[in-house]
């Protein structure tokens, strides 16, 4: 009877230990899978050339403004599905009363979504719009990307309404629905600091950021002339820290992927050299650079 006793415990034991196993394997963390795409600002080549360039490097994909004729956008998407290359799109709005603003800001979305990109990422409103101007640009972006399932990100960028860290704050905490793509070069400029001043407004960005530009700023501007240089060493390593934290948060939130875009811009944006306007690095070299340094490090 003892022996019957045990073997039941045994038993027991055993289905105990195989519930556990089965209910760890259903709650273990999907791996998260890093895109990276590449920006086609300041390309001279053909779509065709800049795309076969942009897959041999390495690159998932290209983010772009929506070319605005016919055959150019036949190019691209002729280009992108040759060289199999995924797609995210750029969009803003004009206008010259906010009525205006707010319609073209819908027409030029609601044309990016139906190109089925990857998700769209907006420069939305302007810095001296109202809050309830900005927070409507905001719900119509929500709006279209529910009805079309396209997911939407809002840039952090000077101009825009997320101009400010303390100022998206304010918008993050109000929009529960609002998600970021980050580019905090912006924001190291606009403060002419490394925001270790305002550590609770950089964490909700971080956070609730589902887009990174990884391109670098300092405290006078928003692009370093080269992130290889040794001066730059610090603001390099913070830019890292806080794309590390992204990382983490999309992780700990359970989502599948993330996508990055390097974006270190061309001339004059590239800081340039006086009389010449030549640029003191190269801007394909840097982006190519950013990429490996990112992907050995996001990437398994």
């Amino acid at each position: 009877m003892k022996k019957i006793k045990n073997l039941e415990k045994a038993v027991l034991l055993l289905l105990l230990l195989c519930s556990v196993t089965m209910m760890d394997a259903q709650t273990q963390e999907v791996p998260l899978k890093v895109r990276f795409f590449c920006t086609n600002w300041g390309m001279t080549d053909t779509w065709d050339a800049f795309c076969e360039r942009v897959k041999t490097a390495g690159f998932d994909g290209v983010e772009t403004w929506l070319p605005a004729d016919g055959p150019q956008l036949e190019e691209m998407e002729a280009a992108l599905e040759k060289h199999g290359l995924q797609l995210i799109l750029l969009s803003a709005g004009s206008g010259k009363t906010f009525d205006a603003y707010l319609a073209n800001f819908v027409d030029n979305l609601e044309r990016a979504v139906a190109r089925h990109p990857v998700l769209v990422n907006c420069h939305t409103g302007k810095d001296h719009f109202t809050f309830a101007q900005n927070k409507a640009l905001i719900d119509a972006a929500t709006a279209i990307s529910e009805d079309s399932g396209v997911e939407v990100v809002h840039e952090t960028h000077r101009g825009r309404f997320s101009f400010a860290a303390h100022i998206t704050k304010t918008y993050l905490e109000a929009l529960p629905d609002l998600s970021l793509a980050l580019d905090i070069s912006h924001w190291c400029n606009v403060h002419e600091s490394m925001l270790a001043d305002q550590p609770e407004a950089v964490e909700l960005a971080l956070r609730r950021t589902r887009h990174i530009h990884a391109r670098i700023g300092h405290t006078q501007g928003p692009q370093v002339n080269d992130p290889r240089a040794p001066e730059w060493e610090g603001v390099v390593e913070q830019h890292v820290q806080w794309w590390d934290s992204v990382v983490e948060h999309q992780r700990q939130q359970g989502n599948a992927t993330l996508t990055i875009t390097t974006e270190f811009g061309p001339p004059t944006y590239m800081p340039v050299l006086p009389y010449t306007r030549q640029p003191v690095a190269d801007q394909w070299v840097i982006n190519q650079y950013m990429l490996k340094q990112l992907k050995a490090r996001y990437t398994q």
